[in-house]
């Protein structure tokens, strides 16, 4: 490691991400174990931190040098091996651990992976302490002790991690009895668990991708390609259908009649169910920018209040502690129920879901009714330099003539991913054919201006 300089900032969105032993390399994985063991354990004498993965083959070796690095500092590693996000978030706090480390690349495909890092409460890290953990791999200073003997850390196995895990979803719900369900498990995290959960609490399960090779996690199936799910809930004339990605933080549904049923749908269904029973804290729901108005219009003719945040589910989740509310999430899934965990949990999502269907005894289909979407067009472009593409003046001229034309019919928004080399242009408003035309107008301009 001496003499290694890493260029560029390394934490996105979520977490730090790129391809697994091109950029993503286990001489990093090494350096942010240590660093990140040394920055969030500073107030623990012995600090033990929880590391889980998913299903994808590089998972393995970034796990290696993470548990290596971790473990020079002289800390402690809780492994408890395939796991969903969320379940490690869970377990970070439960267990009482100092940390808690995710490999994980999310819905991306199998050549990217990821490291993440929760704090000890099992909330994602805030700014500042990313920061601080970045400032220390790309220095050569090393301030940590360098212990030796008994002082090395070791690795602990947490057999149980799964069984934890699947009893607190469990208990967040009674019986789902009489429901079938076809779910897809992404070939990721919750291949697994997801279908063994469902299975306990009494739904009939049809399982589709829930068999992982190290290479097949997202690859035509999860929550970001839910046309094999669709198919198969005609086919089986099933209630509905649920997707996860591959580390099921997102959840995307399915109707009975195969119509997709996104993230903004079910935070209404959800709403609109707690405020029912009362039990929608602070009358509010938290949503990013890229939720449909046809969420807004409903929950405001339900009397629900929408905060509405940028992209990202920390924003999302700094909103809800800021306000108060529980519920908030995003379009593309990734729904927080704050009363019951830390971060997205696609799984628990599943199973409040399922919950106010075995409550109301109607299909998700009129459950999905209460909310009308309005017409949404998404594109995404493949950039060389998101920031080049974000700050060209022909790029902000030709969006500004679209918010004109819409005028309050609609909206335009131009957004860069945070994990990927995507800029994303999204037009909503009345005519679909119309915002098509609007939206690949605003895509030539930065097609034009990549070349």
């Amino acid at each position: 490691m001496e003499g290694v300089v890493y260029l560029g900032k390394l934490f996105g969105t979520d977490g730090v991400r790129g391809v697994a032993n091109k950029e993503l390399t286990p001489d990093l994985a090494f350096r942010l174990g240590q660093a990140g063991a040394y920055v969030l354990s500073k107030e623990h004498p012995h600090p033990r931190i929880v590391i889980g993965k998913d299903t994808r083959i590089s998972g393995d070796m970034l796990e290696a040098a993470l548990i290596a690095g971790i473990c020079s500092v002289g800390a402690d590693v809780l492994r408890v091996g395939v796991l969903p996000t969320p379940g490690i978030a869970y377990l970070t706090r439960t267990l009482k651990a100092s940390a808690g480390v995710v490999i994980s690349a999310s819905h991306n495909p199998v050549q990217d992976n990821g490291i993440k890092f929760f704090s000890s409460t099992g909330y994602k890290l805030p700014d500042a302490v990313e920061e601080e953990i970045e400032d220390l791999v790309h220095s050569h200073e090393k301030p940590w002790a360098i212990p030796v003997g008994g002082e090395v850390g070791r690795v602990i196995e947490i057999h149980d991690a799964q069984r934890r895990y699947m009893d607190f979803l469990k208990g967040t719900v009674g019986s789902l009895a009489g429901i079938k369900v076809v779910y897809d498990g992404s070939n990721g995290a919750a291949s697994q668990v997801g279908p063994q959960v469902l299975r306990e609490l009494g739904v009939e399960v049809i399982p589709l991708s829930v068999t992982p090779d190290g290479i097949n996690i997202n690859a035509g199936c999860g929550s970001t390609h839910p046309e094999v799910l669709q198919q198969a809930v005609i086919e089986h004339k099933a209630d509905l259908g649920l997707a996860n990605d591959g580390d099921a933080d997102r959840l995307i549904a399915v109707d009975e009649n195969g119509e997709i049923v996104d993230g903004d749908f079910i935070m209404v269904i959800c709403a609109l169910e707690l405020k029912a029973k009362g039990q929608l804290m602070e009358n509010s729901v938290v949503v990013t920018v890229m939720s449909n108005l046809g969420l807004h219009i409903a929950l405001k003719e339900a009397g629900i209040r929408v905060y509405e945040t940028q992209v990202g589910d920390r924003y999302v989740m700094e909103e809800l502690l800021k306000t108060g509310a529980r519920l908030g999430g995003e379009q593309s899934g990734h729904i927080i129920f704050l009363d019951h965990n830390t971060t997205g949990d696609g799984l628990l999502t599943a199973l409040q879901l399922l919950a106010v269907l075995k409550e109301q005894g109607k299909p998700i289909s009129k459950l999905a009714a209460k909310m009308q979407r309005l017409p949404q067009v998404l594109i995404n472009v493949r950039v060389k330099d998101k920031k080049k593409a974000m700050e060209n003046p022909y790029v902000f001229q030709k969006v500004e003539e679209v918010k004109r034309f819409l005028g309050e019919r609609g909206r335009v928004l131009v957004r860069s991913s945070g994990t990927e080399s995507l800029v994303r242009v999204m037009v909503e408003g009345q005519d679909h054919e119309q915002l098509m035309g609007l939206a690949q107008s605003v895509v030539d301009i930065i097609k034009r201006e990549e070349l």
